[in-house]
């Protein structure tokens, strides 16, 4: 039976090696006769469907030769470096923008606009379809020079809500007592945890940042539809668009037509006739083409990518892990031929410590190279935190920053395991405080006191890194920060950033501080490769895991926010933590 089964296992592995050799023969053959069909098609319209996550650097598909998917996933940065290509491209002859709901952010969706924006200047048509238009991809829309929407669909304008979910109860009926330590009155991480609504700091800081981007949406609603943002906060509070006929009332769309009627109107704009094929390019496959072909030059400019949670150590796919990060940063220090450096932070930050171990290894790079800053969606507590001490720093008015402030939260399940499962605890220390942190017991008033003395450490810490990188006074970084999180637009009135801009805008400040005329761009890390994201997954059997992981977000949708949230709650107990509330859900 032994060398039945000995003998079983060699063949197999013998047939799977032979299967995984043949398909990457065929991956790469294909890869390659790809490679030689990759021109773009003249007349072609570049397809940018608003339902894709736009990451801050595009995700490569090793195994799309052998799957039909496409080869790239193009992130916020090869969108805007594509459009500025296709608006000097003749085979691009316009633009479809698809109109679903986006999963992107703010300042993700207001890039993307920014490009299209300059994208027009080509004088190329935009076209935008949707056949049930949600407000920020409505957002998104305004820049087109016509917007169509389904007779039976719908189009978006409500206002702004955000939505917060508190645990207290919860927490209270399983008997776990959260014991929680936090510096800044608005620092609101931590509310969900030790109360049943809103603090009315935090209420003032929602609705100040609501009412901000508010402002910037209106505006731009009210230059398309021809009129002024009082008039269509107006028609927002009264509720008068409700049906498609509505919103061509208002001027809102251009049109009522059925995706039919729109092929129609693009075979017209490309001078195509009634039964010929449209050529339809999706912005994925023509931002990998644009990177085949990108400019290589000696001089360079680093741009450093920054997204996700602040994490101790390594990490996973979109995280900030700090060893992953320093040894980057370490190594674009000493290469000779880069000459200036761009983070790009997009982060609701993290860990104290690995934000601490990020800053330094910035702080040695600084003293070599020019470092400039650009602000996503969020650069907010320890993404803020990485950012201060840059020469100058630049965000997107949606950009959400700020969040001074540190917390630290524990969780006692004394009374659940004594009281619900009939679980005690008894051991032996040889000093009073050995056993902290545990979830075994409460805290005492000496024990709490020396956590809040840490968070309150750590807290002066921050405010000292940022008083040093603004060039102002703690005492007035301390006015500004307590935990409170800005709109970009409001974090320049106070100093917390230099200017308002995009990624371009940042990496042409880094090139005037190089001094540089005449350069390339490379990014850093390298772009995520789904195929070997997959294999990391696998190794140490946490295939399972991935899939369980799938399953929760397919079937959980918008409410899979709310288990990342628990998940992450392991990895806080007893640090001390700079990070946003864990959600600002407007919508």
């Amino acid at each position: 039976m032994f060398f039945a089964s000995l003998l079983a296992m060699i063949v197999a592995g013998v047939i799977v090696f032979g299967l995984l050799i043949g398909l990457i023969v065929s991956a790469v053959s294909k890869s390659m006769s790809s490679d030689k069909e990759s021109k773009v098609k003249a007349s072609s319209i570049l397809v940018i469907d608003l339902k894709k996550t736009f990451h801050e650097q595009g995700e490569s598909n090793s195994l799309a030769a052998i799957t039909d998917g496409s080869a790239f996933a193009s992130g916020i940065y090869d969108i805007t470096r594509s459009l500025a290509a296709a608006k000097k491209d003749d085979n691009i002859k316009g633009i479809l923008l698809k109109l679903e709901e986006t999963p992107n952010g703010w300042a993700t969706s207001e890039q993307l606009r920014e490009a299209l924006l300059d994208f027009k200047s080509s004088n190329k048509f935009i076209y935008a379809y949707g056949e049930d238009i949600p407000q920020k991809a409505y957002y998104i829309a305004t820049v087109a020079d016509s917007i169509f929407a389904n007779p039976v669909g719908g189009v978006e304008l409500k206002g702004f809500a955000t939505e917060l979910a508190f645990f207290k109860g919860t927490l209270e009926k399983l008997e776990v007592q959260p014991e929680i330590y936090y510096a800044g009155k608005f620092k609101s991480a931590t509310e969900p945890f030790r109360a049943d609504k809103m603090s009315e700091p935090n209420r003032l800081q929602v609705m100040t940042l609501q009412g901000n981007f508010w402002n910037e949406f209106i505006a731009a609603v009210a230059k398309h539809a021809g009129t002024d943002a009082a008039t269509v906060n107006d028609w927002t509070v009264k509720g008068l668009i409700q049906f498609p006929a509505d919103a061509l009332k208002y001027k809102l769309v251009d049109g009522i037509r059925y995706w039919d009627e729109v092929e129609v109107l693009l075979r017209s704009k490309t001078g195509l006739k009634k039964d010929e094929a449209i050529h339809y390019t999706s912005i994925d496959d023509y931002a990998d083409n644009v990177k085949r072909n990108r400019k290589i030059s000696e001089k360079k400019i680093a741009l450093l990518f920054a997204e996700g949670n602040v994490v101790d150590g390594k990490g996973d796919d979109y995280q900030i892990a700090s060893e992953d990060m320093a040894e980057t940063i370490a190594k674009i220090r000493k290469d000779d031929k880069i000459k200036a450096v761009v983070l790009r932070v997009n982060s609701p930050g993290g860990s104290a410590l690995a934000s601490e171990v990020i800053l330094r290894e910035l702080q040695l790079l600084r003293q070599k190279k020019p470092l400039i800053v650009s602000m996503g969606d969020v650069a907010a507590s320890g993404g803020y935190y990485i950012a201060c001490q840059a020469d100058s720093i630049f965000a997107m008015p949606y950009t959400i920053t700020g969040s001074i402030g540190v917390f630290s939260m524990l969780f006692s399940a004394e009374g659940l395991m004594k009281h619900k499962l009939g679980v005690t605890f008894d051991g032996v220390k040889n000093a009073p405080y050995a056993d902290i942190p545990t979830v075994s017991r409460t805290m005492t008033a000496d024990e709490g006191q020396r956590m809040q003395n840490s968070v309150d450490n750590i807290y002066s810490i921050f405010k000292s890194r940022v008083s040093v990188g603004r060039k102002i006074s703690v005492e007035e970084v301390d006015s500004i920060a307590q935990g409170r999180v800005w709109t970009g637009r409001d974090a320049l009135k106070i100093k917390l950033i230099d200017g308002l801009g995009n990624l371009d805008r940042a990496l042409q400040s880094a090139a005037a501080m190089a001094k540089l005329s005449d350069y390339s761009v490379s990014t850093y890390p390298g772009a995520v490769d789904k195929f070997e994201s997959l294999m990391r997954k696998l190794k140490g059997n946490r295939a399972a895991a991935a899939a369980i992981q799938t399953t929760l977000q397919n079937e959980l949708g918008s409410d899979y926010e709310y288990y990342q949230q628990l998940k992450q709650l392991r990895k806080m107990n007893g640090k001390a933590m700079m990070s946003m509330p864990f959600s600002y859900n407007m919508k």
